[in-house]
């Protein structure tokens, strides 16, 4: 527990005056990323907005009833992948909701017309079409998942993700967040997290900031991430992501995190974290995101010229020639990255599979960056 007396004792120390903190982290930030910040070129792919978790902040998911519930056919997948590969992304992420077919039959039997019986396997099919027909690397973000699941989607991803969100068991109690929510124990999805490391996953984690949760929770959370990392060695990037109310959430009327905390919070990521662990924050939620760079971030995360933030989809991913001045405004360079970093291209890590090496090799240039640079 003496990170967390430290750490604790660095935020009572500081008081208001954040200054010694946010140098802090800048100095890490800087020695380690240079004036370098990234983002990488993608399309979002809502594969499935069924999901079996109901958490309290989330407008991505629709309940079968909706008419607005569906899985995407592999047809209306291409035609979004199509749509980016013209585009110059070389990303698809495939983010889904978590296992709707354990609790919805809708779900069950949209699953079952498509020719699967689970959400992975359906997946698994999606990615390898993908790759046959197109040079866009999938980046899959399926929440919790088994060893078994793991391994299956491993030959045909480029990189996966989870949010860790937070690791406290508060949060799962009746009024909170994540109550009913199965995937959202937090052992369930630290083991997830620890399996990505054990079967070399280049991995995206992060933290939700301003759904309840405390100061302590939130450096618990961080820790977390990094005793993972300290064991396997394969978190890519962290992204550290503020909560936004929404009209149509049980938490409309919930206060968004302060401005000042979250920059608070990315700069602790950047103090807790391994200096090799990118930090990433949302562009899109928050006009105020240049500050961002003041306090340790050195990445943008995934923005696309094609489609919508369908998490957040109220909030316009930016321009990249925006956030190109505004990056050189802030005296970075921005620099168009693929989902998996440099460090994890190294053919001897057993990180990637030859196939998808392969690929990525035609679309990087020598220092593991996109050949095909999209800034302006």
């Amino acid at each position: 527990m003496s990170w967390l007396i430290n750490m604790l004792k660095i935020l009572n120390s500081i008081s208001n005056d954040y200054k010694e903190l946010f140098e802090r982290a800048l100095n890490i930030r800087k020695s380690e990323w240079g004036n370098i910040v990234t983002y990488s070129r993608k399309v979002f792919v809502p594969l499935t907005n069924m999901c079996r978790d109901t958490c309290s902040y989330c407008t991505f998911v629709k309940h079968p009833n909706s008419k607005l519930a569906k899985i995407l056919n592999p047809d209306e997948v291409m035609k979004i992948v199509d749509l980016g590969e013209k585009s110059g992304c070389k990303e698809v992420l495939l983010s889904l909701g978590e296992k709707p077919e354990l609790r919805y039959l809708k779900a069950k039997n949209e699953l079952n017309k498509l020719g699967f019986s689970s959400m992975t396997d359906y997946l698994v099919f999606i990615c390898k079409l993908i790759l046959k027909n197109s040079s866009l690397l999938p980046h899959v973000n399926a929440g919790t998942l088994t060893k078994e699941e793991i391994n299956k989607l491993k030959p045909v991803t480029a990189s996966m993700g989870m949010m860790l969100e937070n690791t406290s068991r508060r949060l799962t109690k009746k009024g909170m967040p994540h109550y009913a929510c199965p995937d959202k124990v937090p052992i369930q999805r630290i083991r997830t997290m620890d399996n990505m490391g054990i079967l070399k996953i280049p991995f995206t984690t992060g933290i939700l900031v301003g759904i309840g949760e405390t100061w302590q929770e939130r450096i618990e959370t961080l820790q977390a991430i990094q005793n993972s990392h300290l064991k396997f060695g394969h978190i890519q990037e962290v992204i550290v992501q503020n909560f936004v109310p929404k009209k149509d959430i049980k938490m409309k009327f919930y206060p968004k995190p302060k401005h000042n905390d979250f920059l608070k919070t990315i700069a602790l990521a950047r103090l807790i974290l391994s200096p090799d662990i990118s930090i990433q924050a949302p562009p899109n939620l928050s006009l105020e995101h240049p500050e961002y760079l003041k306090v340790g971030l050195n990445d943008w995360g995934g923005i696309s010229p094609i489609t919508k933030d369908f998490i957040n989809p109220e909030n316009k991913w930016p321009i990249i020639k925006d956030l190109n001045n505004a990056s050189k405004l802030m005296g970075y360079c921005l620099k168009e990255r693929l989902t998996v970093y440099p460090k994890f291209q190294n053919e001897k890590d057993g990180f990637l599979h030859q196939h998808i090496r392969t690929k990525m090799e035609l679309l990087s240039c020598d220092n593991g960056l996109a050949k095909e640079q999209y800034i302006q």
